[in-house]
């Protein structure tokens, strides 16, 4: 990190697991451990069933709303401080990011902090979507009563387009990318270290279990996230 003069971070799931978040895939612990996601976070679900929906998602919300950043979130921040980390993308929607300070924030599947309408595109907070549920628990606008949505990105939608270009320039810009708890597998995502590696750029992956460029990494830890990013610090020293 002291010899590259521009360095990006891809953060995963894993990444908020110290802080109390659970990943997606780890077996009768992740998200999508007992249900499929096809069934209540997709775009078709949300349309065509909106109660189903907000069923699953209104209660994650709440789940979400308390979490607070861990030493991993704080460390990226302090690279940040220091010049030595340009930008993070995240894959991420809990916001923790942004909550501990970082400043350059990519969030490629959006952000729980906000939902839209989709008919007037008012948007409103994540305090704010609690009062907008009627009798069939579904979230509705108060000022014109269309369908409220999360500002997140549902299978079957497409990444927005502007946040994949800023992301793209990141990593097509990196001597380093520092990988945080992903395991590099939910495309199109996981295709931005090959683009650094393409740019001349290396990786330094920080996760447990095996990824997809494992054997390209110049450095690869399997340590807790919060636990090896604050090493990271300790290690660079004082700034």
């Amino acid at each position: 990190m002291r010899g590259s003069r521009r360095t990006v971070a891809l953060t995963g799931a894993g990444v908020s697991v110290p802080s109390g978040i659970p990943d997606f895939r780890t077996p009768e612990s992740g998200l999508w451990a007992n249900v499929d996601p096809m069934e209540v976070a997709h775009i078709d679900v949300f349309e065509r069933d909106p109660a189903r929906f907000w069923s699953y998602y209104r209660p994650r919300f709440h789940s979400l709303r308390d979490k607070r950043p861990n030493a991993a979130h704080e460390a990226l921040v302090e690279l940040e401080r220091r010049r030595l980390l340009d930008g993070v993308i995240t894959q991420n929607i809990d916001r923790l990011h942004r909550s501990a300070g970082s400043q350059n924030v990519v969030e490629v599947h959006g952000s729980i902090a906000t939902s839209s309408c989709r008919s007037c595109e008012v948007k409103f907070t994540l305090e704010e979507v609690d009062a907008l549920f009627d009798g069939d628990g579904v979230a509705i606008c108060a000022a014109c009563g269309g369908a409220v949505k999360p500002d997140v990105v549902l299978f079957g939608e497409i990444l927005p387009e502007e946040a994949m270009r800023q992301a793209h320039e990141l990593a097509a810009g990196a001597e380093l990318m520092l990988c945080v708890g992903s395991s590099l597998v939910v495309h199109p995502v996981a295709g931005l270290p090959e683009v650094t590696l393409a740019s001349g750029g290396k990786l330094a992956i920080v996760t447990k279990g095996a990824t997809p460029y494992d054997g390209d990494a110049v450095l690869k830890l399997e340590g807790e996230v919060d636990e090896e990013l604050a090493q990271l610090i300790a290690t660079l020293g004082q700034p």
